[in-house]
């Protein structure tokens, strides 16, 4: 489709070098520019919005009100809303969102099929190597307090973080691959998470760029699925690379998909957010009729935002949230402790299935496999609730109170103990093998249901918690 390569990073760069190629529709010969409706703005804040856009004259003047067209979409059917595409291009869009999503989240226990070999080379303990892990998640834990901000300001859009903070990703995993000694990876390792970590907050923003109400959770099931797919499928990836050949293949490998993912991205992820669309389509409107008076909606908004306060805002936030509302705080605490104990596998599979069970460093691997299962399975009891229950129940009595998507989750965090006391209590040699990874089954599946139940707000608290949380499993003597 010739819109979705227009609208990605590189199709713009092509139209700009390229002057009348990729055209919109309202560049085309014989294109009617609609009315639009003129809202009071005052004169002021009219002028600074001028500036900031691309330079035209405008000064402030006095505060007097003047009626402004606000640029909009062209119908109720507009193709250029991402909430109009087809059913195709938005299932195209959100997977490209996912694919981003998981070649950052398995980046983080890529590694951990290494840590022996890491351990030998560098002469360091387990509760060292285990940084390794940790510093990676803390950095994809406070990227976004700093990089999401970017990504809601009308200028940047969603697109220009994705790709600039996959391409800084993938040169951090270059000295990452090659660096002679442990400081220096595990600061690579910080920096590897960090650069990658946007999507991790705003993927789920760019889902509600294109999907209503009632189909908003299927999508955020499918995003959600690759975040807990990528650290399921790490070690499988990692295990006969690390065996075969060295220890940095794991690193080869994440650069290898961030790769294939920085090319499909550039030329084919379009823009989703209705404020960047509209604020491009204001500018080239005034280009095409010399009304400098056009304006979006977000361009007046910008008058009186900046990017210091947008950060700020961002910042203080989720703590606000998490503090000033028990609630949300609990929902926060929870689900940092369901994220630490599922990244606490990858400390405490090698002590149960290569030393109780004896099973080789590939068949530990496989057995991260039962991980994805369950997410799997996690991903079908919410599509179902949210097609057989959601639905029905919205369609008869209206949306209702944010709470009732909590009610699976309360069922999950009941059965979610089961799982882990039967992996902790099972897991020993005179036991099957299959018994402990059973349980650990059960919670996975149970820990993505109350995660995707949950409010999204809890992101970066969680990930603060988690990344001191693999060093529990680890014994001290």
């Amino acid at each position: 489709m010739a819109d979705i390569f227009r609208d990605s990073i590189a199709g713009q760069v092509v139209r700009v070098f390229l002057k009348g190629r990729l055209c919109y529709a309202d560049e085309r010969a014989g294109f009617q520019v609609p009315t639009f409706e003129e809202t009071p703005i005052k004169s002021a804040t009219l002028g600074s919005t001028s500036s900031i856009d691309d330079g035209e004259a405008g000064e402030a003047g006095e505060a007097r009100m003047d009626k402004i067209p606000i640029v909009g979409w062209y119908g109720s059917d507009d193709q250029d809303n991402p909430q109009n595409w087809s059913s195709k291009k938005k299932v195209f869009v959100s997977g490209l969102i996912t694919l981003l999503t998981f070649s950052v989240y398995v980046g983080s226990s890529i590694i951990t099929p290494a840590n022996a070999a890491i351990m030998e080379i560098y002469g360091v303990s387990t509760q060292l190597v285990s940084l390794s892990l940790s510093m990676y998640v803390l950095g994809y834990g406070i990227g976004p307090l700093f990089f999401s901000p970017l990504s809601e300001m009308p200028r940047t859009g969603r697109n220009l973080p994705y790709v600039l903070s996959l391409l800084a990703f993938l040169v951090m995993t270059i000295p990452t691959a090659t660096v002679k000694n442990f400081p220096g990876f595990i600061i690579c390792r910080f920096l590897q998470g960090l650069m990658g970590s946007p999507v991790l907050a705003t993927g789920g923003a760019s889902a509600a760029d294109l999907y209503g109400f009632h189909k908003l959770p299927y999508a955020l099931a499918a995003w959600s699925a690759g975040a807990f797919a990528g650290p399921a499928l790490g070690p499988v990836m990692a295990t006969f690379a690390v065996s075969n050949l060295s220890w940095r293949w794991p690193m080869y490998e994440l650069l290898i998909i961030g790769a294939l993912c920085f090319v499909v991205l550039l030329f084919c992820l379009p823009e989703t957010s209705a404020d960047t669309i509209l604020l491009k389509r204001a500018r080239r409107l005034r280009q095409l009729t010399g009304n400098a008076a056009l304006r979006s909606q977000s361009e007046i908004k910008q008058g009186e935002m900046h990017l210091l306060r947008t950060m700020a805002i961002y910042l203080t936030t989720p703590f606000k949230v998490t503090f000033l509302d028990s609630s949300v705080a609990f929902i926060n605490v929870y689900t940092a402790l369901n994220y630490s104990i599922i990244y606490s596998y990858f400390e405490s599979f090698p002590r149960v299935y290569l030393n109780d069970y004896g099973f080789s460093i590939n068949s530990m691997g496989v057995v991260f496999t039962s991980l994805l299962i369950a997410c799997a399975v996690g991903v079908v009891i919410m599509v179902a609730l949210q097609y057989f229950v959601y639905e029905s129940y919205t369609t008869k009595y209206g949306i209702g109170v944010p709470e009732y998507r909590l009610v699976p989750g309360i069922y999950a965090a009941a059965v979610a103990p089961i799982g882990i006391f039967m992996f902790g209590w099972t897991a020993r040699p005179d036991i099957h093998w299959i018994a402990p990874t059973i349980g650990i089954m059960i919670y996975q599946c149970a820990g993505f249901i109350v995660s995707a139940s949950a409010s999204k707000r809890e992101n970066a608290f969680k990930n603060y918690h988690l990344q001191g949380l693999p060093y529990f499993p680890i014994p001290s003597c």
